[in-house]
């Protein structure tokens, strides 16, 4: 009787499974393994699938992940709520040992080397605290809208991030702020990811237009447009957040006119700084909102004011940060990405070789191991960062067009996964798994395009090496069995 519960819970799992998903992962592996051999292959060689090359290698990697995940869709899915903070413990004590492995590759101290074999635990990391936090959010009685709550789950994503950051291994750790589009989605206020962009768009504008004179003035454009945009921003916040139109209309006035007045006296009357006049415009903002919240004793003047004043403090520091704080040669790779440098045989050189190894591929490719820029290893990191370029010159813009589409359709399948799970640990999951191959594909892509700083992180399915596709596989199928088994446990 129960071996016969058991065979219908399989048959049942089977035909639960999402098969258009399994189907889009087989085909990224394929496109994927053509693409290494592609970004791997040396003049002369016979034999793709010897042991020998890389290609082969990857033949074997392939096929160990394709295992693994058949191993996973063996495994009861409650499983993974049952174990999720111990599969999360256990690989917080792996990362940290990892931070005194003695092996350096590249600077980096994230590799564990076990005889031929090297493996990242930074790659198995992502899963495991994607079931750690999909365990703590679906706690009776949890809330991303209580500080403890949110706090609490913001220490999960932290904790392995510091871990990996004391790797040397940056890239691997900017991937947890992928996280935060799980947090929308589970009801984090909309603010705090508006004030993540904003701080961005402080940076770059900020740093890149810092030395940039506005006309025949001594007025810095960078610090003139970013103190202007956290008025409009504060402005746009007391609108949507105080529901205050006579407000929103007066610091607007206030603000534009002005600026737009001192501007005109400087440009045509008395040359001066204009950042003077918007520092005090700021002053006057921050004082002006906290006198609003003491009339009104409405708290959200309060936190509006509190994001014009951090807003002036980070973007004070984001000069001290960019030259202090960061390693140099990830200060040259923000430089040339915002064209305050030009360094084609340095920090921008993988970037520019990339660049050309695309531009070169057309419209339909050179054909398969017929790229001349792949072949002659002009492009560094070619078959693992950097594949995508192998993509652009063999396969053309159409075969990179088709690339992408299959990643979108990753993407969107997802969505519709993690939306019909009936219970909260499987859409925190499955938000985590969308939230991450984003980020990948956004950041990879983007970076081989020279759209994105270079930070050394992986394409799912495509770029070379054990540990990534053990680790994307890992994400991916845990979801897929918590998905095949949302039905059976009402």
């Amino acid at each position: 009787m129960a071996r016969q519960i058991g065979n219908q819970k399989e048959k049942g799992v089977i035909r639960s499974l999402d098969w258009w998903t399994i189907g889009i992962y087989l085909g990224l592996l394929v496109f994927g393994w053509v693409s290494v051999c592609g970004a791997s292959y040396t003049y002369g060689e016979t034999d793709l699938f010897s042991l020998d090359t890389r290609s082969g290698m990857q033949v074997v990697w392939i096929g160990t992940s394709i295992m693994l995940g058949l191993i996973i869709l063996l495994l009861d899915d409650r499983y993974y709520d049952m174990f999720a903070y111990i599969i999360f413990g256990a690989m917080l004590v792996l990362l940290f040992a990892t931070i005194f492995n003695p092996h350096s590759i590249k600077g980096s101290r994230s590799w564990l080397v076990l005889g031929p074999l090297r493996l990242q635990p930074a790659e198995f990391a992502k899963f495991a605290t994607a079931l750690a936090l999909a365990k703590l959010m679906s706690t009776y009685g949890y809330s991303i809208q209580k500080t403890k709550d949110f706090a609490t789950a913001l220490a999960i994503v932290l904790v392995p991030m510091l871990f990996i950051v004391l790797q040397r291994e940056t890239g691997s750790a900017l991937v947890y702020f992928s996280f935060f589009l799980m947090f929308y989605r589970e009801g984090m206020p909309g603010s705090i990811l508006f004030t993540g962009v904003a701080m961005v768009v402080y940076f770059v504008v900020g740093i890149r237009y810092a030395d940039t004179m506005l006309l025949y003035t001594p007025t810095s454009v960078g610090k003139l447009v970013v103190l202007l945009l956290i008025q409009l921003f504060s402005a746009a916040m007391v609108y949507v957040y105080c529901k205050d139109r006579q407000e929103t209309q007066r610091i607007l006035l206030a603000s534009v006119g002005i600026t737009l007045l001192a501007t005109l006296f400087s440009l045509y009357v008395i040359p001066f700084d204009i950042v003077y006049v918007e520092v005090a415009l700021v002053v006057l903002l921050i004082g002006y909102l906290a006198w609003k919240y003491l009339a009104t004793r409405i708290m959200n003047y309060l936190w509006i004011g509190a994001f014009v004043l951090g807003s002036v403090i980070f973007f004070n520091l984001a000069d001290y940060g960019l030259n202090h704080i960061l390693e140099p040669h990830q200060r040259v790779r923000i430089n040339v990405l915002l064209g305050l440098e030009e360094d084609l045989k340095g920090a921008g050189y993988n970037v520019h070789q990339s660049e050309i190894a695309i531009g070169s591929g057309g419209l339909g490719g050179k054909g398969f191991l017929n790229g001349t820029q792949t072949k002659l290893k002009y492009v560094p990191e070619q078959d693992t960062d950097f594949i995508f370029c192998t993509v652009g010159e063999e396969e053309g813009f159409l075969g990179s067009a088709g690339v992408l589409l299959l990643f979108l359709a990753l993407i969107l399948r997802l969505i519709h996964l993690a939306e019909r799970q009936p219970y909260t640990f499987g859409r925190v999951y499955g938000y985590c798994v969308l939230s991450i191959f984003l980020f990948h594909v956004f950041i990879n892509v983007g970076m081989v395009l020279d759209l994105t700083p270079v930070i050394g992180i992986p394409l799912p399915f495509f770029s070379y090496g054990g540990s990534s596709l053990w680790g994307f596989t890992f994400l991916l199928f845990i979801f897929l069995r918590i998905d095949a088994g949302r039905n059976l446990h009402q």
